[in-house]
């Protein structure tokens, strides 16, 4: 025989070997440079993304009429705040402008 039909003859065992292993193993015998990838077995787990939220039209509507009735509160307690205040205020005055008026009254009759 031949030297160059035997190493043919090796090589092509060879090959039929490796390809039986890579039927085997799962892998691919030929190895590209770098990080090995991964095998097709293997199942990466992506997370979903978050979906947006939707409100309903009740939902926008029962927050909107909270709101309003919050805004309606602290408006009243404004106004209660502010007629107290004046209510206060009022009387402190007059009662100024009494004791001052009958000063000024009996300086004038002197």
């Amino acid at each position: 025989m031949d030297t160059a039909s035997i190493i043919q003859e090796i090589d092509s065992r060879i090959s039929r070997l490796e390809q039986a292993k890579a039927i085997l193993s799962g892998t691919a015998t030929k190895r590209s440079p770098g990080r090995p990838r991964g095998t097709q077995s293997v199942v990466k787990t992506v997370a979903a993304e978050p979906t947006k939220r939707v409100m309903s039209a009740e939902g926008k509507a029962r927050i909107a009429a909270a709101q309003k009735l919050r805004w309606a509160k602290s408006k009243r307690a404004a106004k209660k705040a502010v007629k107290k205040a004046a209510v206060k205020s009022v009387p402190a005055k007059k009662a100024l402008l009494k004791k001052a008026a009958p000063a000024k009254s009996s300086e004038i009759k002197a």
